[in-house]
């Protein structure tokens, strides 16, 4: 038993190609995981609000010319002083008075 091997299986044409066909698919699913990556940032803003698209309040992208602005029209109104509060210690002028 010391010189048995194995017999050896042909490789055919058929087996060649169905190796090429599933490389040939996941090669084609990895290409279409890195395109949709660039389409998906772009199409996002076309979606309408009521199919679940952004909200008309949402900020801009960052790096657009109106994020920009936006962010100086942020910090514009971070750095005005804040409007002059009441005293605490005075009665609002409602003219309400508590119930007991």
């Amino acid at each position: 038993m010391t010189g048995y091997s194995a017999p050896q299986m042909p490789i055919s044409i058929r087996h060649i190609a169905v190796v090429a066909a599933v490389a040939s698919m996941a090669c084609g699913i990895g290409g279409c995981g890195t395109i949709n990556g660039y389409l998906a940032s772009g199409m996002s803003d076309m979606i309408p609000q009521w199919a679940g698209g952004l909200p008309a309040d949402a900020p801009p992208r960052p790096g657009t010319a109106k994020y920009d602005e936006f962010m100086r029209e942020r910090e514009r109104k971070r750095l005005e002083p804040a409007a002059a509060k009441e005293e605490a210690g005075q009665p609002s002028s409602s003219g309400l008075d508590a119930v007991h």
